[in-house]
């Protein structure tokens, strides 16, 4: 199982010398569990959980926070629950919840035995309400949606009573357990804890806790027809679980209040402490389930698991490595604050670990005929090519080398400018891990375009240099005309042109019209052929490409997974120069 050691380099940091006495640096989630242990607050115990509603395919967002809960229960030698928050039948499905599943087993973590819903506890959740009921302390409201927010109040005003509010404590008993026998249609009541209404903080002004909802639940059916709130069953289910520290996103930190007045009210059997830390916002990209379904929904991607959308199951497909995502999750570390995260962090650790694994391969995505006509027709040869000069162990592997070659054509100009050292009319080049040739001549077709070059080649110049010591200023990738395999290529780009698009009035407006190109004339070296699908390569000079799962036999499909350089800083830089 991987773990990692958050370090945040946002946040005032606390040395610890948990490590055989060497101090290291502490984010303060850590220090705060750190303190636990010494002061024995929670018995020595570490027990965290992760809660997502599965209502949709998990993102980037939700990575950090896995890394976070099964993080921080592994090095302190406690647990990790899952659990599935599955409090509103409408828009739950077991589709998702399998897929939330898989994402975090493929992410390295192991909830083991520990696989709970809230469902489980909708019977204690039950029991915990009638309790408040008997102690005055919940009631039965006939008010409408719109009527309950007009007297909630404002930030500014405090909100007014219910007219049953003070409805006697028998009568609401015997109406909750109507509504659960469902005696009442949608939205003729609800349960609403009474607290008080001119709280400063809203979510404490008496607050719904139960609503009827005739929907089949996708575990328990229709034995059930009142639904908790979730900001009633989680803090309950937390201490139902016996969790220790329940960490949440700062859109929390507003509930903490209602989580430890219902702990406080009720006889529940442990007092887990919620924390929040920061959420992972992403430029250039939007990470709200909300929105990511509105863009499958609307056709703007092909699905959830597009490589353009920052779900997991599109990272995957685009071939992000769990160990980026771990990487990048370091790296930014566990703030007290919101931030946009610059993606380019996230674009660099893919890069960075592709760099160190991803063998190298030629691809020739926009081909042009290069014919050496020195060359002896009808024969060719293998060369010698390096998988990948950052890992010594990954070895050779034999390129086909051959008369006719195919270049790509952004690496010919017929009248180039100064400073184009790739290949032109009398100009000489390199072969990679081949031979110089040099063009000699032309051939256009009817059109006057341009159809393939005649080069001449020296034979001396085999495996890239030359016995006379002359120099070339580039190197060009090709691959053989009579061995090359034909593929397709998408080469995908930022979903989005703004750099907060969640903060537009409607993010759809700035999607990026050149976030997907497919090419289909690419011609692959031999090799690729048989690759599977989530195999991932560099392409020299072009790119970290992976195997998408839409490939077949007799047609391998290519996802660019991130580009060599970081076109879009340079091209800022560009900008800003301007």
């Amino acid at each position: 199982m991987l773990t990692l050691p958050f370090h945040s380099s946002t946040d005032e940091t606390i040395m610890s010398e948990k490590d055989h006495g060497e101090p290291r640096q502490l984010d303060f989630i850590r220090a705060k569990i750190e303190d636990d242990l010494r002061t024995d607050k929670f018995t020595g115990r570490i027990a965290t959980r992760f809660p997502p509603e599965p209502n949709g395919y998990l993102h980037i967002g939700h990575a950090k926070a896995i890394c976070l809960d099964f993080g921080v229960a592994s090095e302190y030698g406690g647990k990790c629950n899952l659990r599935f928050d599955d409090t509103n039948p409408i828009k739950e499905e077991e589709e998702y919840q399998e897929a939330i599943k898989e994402d975090i087993r493929w992410l390295g973590f192991d909830w083991e035995d520990r696989l709970y819903h809230a469902s489980d506890y909708f019977l204690q959740l039950y029991e915990f309400a009638e309790e408040l009921i008997c102690k005055g302390l919940a009631y039965i409201d006939s008010l409408g949606p719109e009527e309950i927010r007009q007297y909630r109040g404002t930030l500014t005003e405090p909100g007014q009573n219910s007219p049953d509010r003070n409805r006697p404590i028998a009568e609401n008993l015997d109406l909750f357990r109507m509504m659960r026998e469902g005696e009442f249609e949608e939205g003729k009541y609800v349960l609403r804890a009474k607290i008080d209404m001119a709280s400063p903080n809203l979510n404490m002004r008496d607050p719904i806790i139960y609503r009827i909802r005739f929907a089949s639940h996708h575990r328990t059916g229709k034995k059930w027809c009142i639904y908790p709130m979730y900001d009633f069953a989680h803090g309950l289910s937390d201490s139902l679980e016996k969790i220790t520290h329940s960490l949440c996103t700062l859109e929390y930190e507003d509930h903490r209040p209602l989580y430890d007045w219902f702990l406080d009210k009720l006889d529940t059997p442990s007092r887990p402490e919620q924390t929040e830390f920061a959420r992972l916002d992403l430029s250039y990209t939007i990470v709200s389930k909300r929105r990511l379904r509105r863009l499958v929904e609307e056709g703007h991607v092909s699905g959830w698991d597009d490589p353009r959308m920052p779900t997991i199951q599109g990272l995957r497909r685009r071939g992000y490595t769990r160990e980026a995502i771990h990487d990048f999750c370091e790296r930014i570390g566990v703030a007290k604050k919101d931030a946009l995260i610059d993606v380019a962090q996230l674009e660099y650790c893919i890069r960075n670990d592709l760099n160190r694994r991803a063998p190298r391969r030629m691809a020739v995505l926009n081909p042009l005929k290069l014919v050496i006509l020195n060359y002896e027709e009808n024969t060719s040869e293998d060369l010698t090519a390096i998988n990948n000069p950052e890992d010594p162990s990954s070895g050779t592997r034999q390129v086909p080398f051959s008369r006719v070659l195919y270049i790509e054509k952004e690496d010919f100009m017929e009248d180039p400018p100064k400073k184009f050292y790739r290949l032109s009319p009398g100009n000489e080049v390199r072969l990679r891990y081949g031979y110089f040739v040099k063009c000699v001549d032309l051939v256009k077709d009817s059109s006057g375009d341009l159809k393939e070059i005649h080069c001449i080649y020296d034979p001396a110049t085999r495996g890239g240099s030359s016995p006379d010591g002359r120099k070339v200023r580039s190197t060009l990738h090709w691959v053989s005309a009579q061995h090359s395999v034909k593929g397709e290529v998408r080469l995908y780009d930022r979903l989005f042109t703004h750099e907060a698009p969640q903060r537009l009035d409607d993010f759809i407006e700035a999607l990026n019209p050149d976030s997907l190109e497919i090419v289909e004339t690419a011609r692959l070296e031999p090799s690729l052929a048989a690759s599977e699908a989530g195999t991932s390569y560099q392409f020299e000079r072009r790119g970290y490409f992976t195997v998408d799962q839409d490939s077949k036999p007799g047609k391998i499909v290519f996802n660019r997974t991130i580009t060599l350089r970081d076109t879009w800083a340079r091209l800022q830089h560009k900008t800003r120069a301007g």
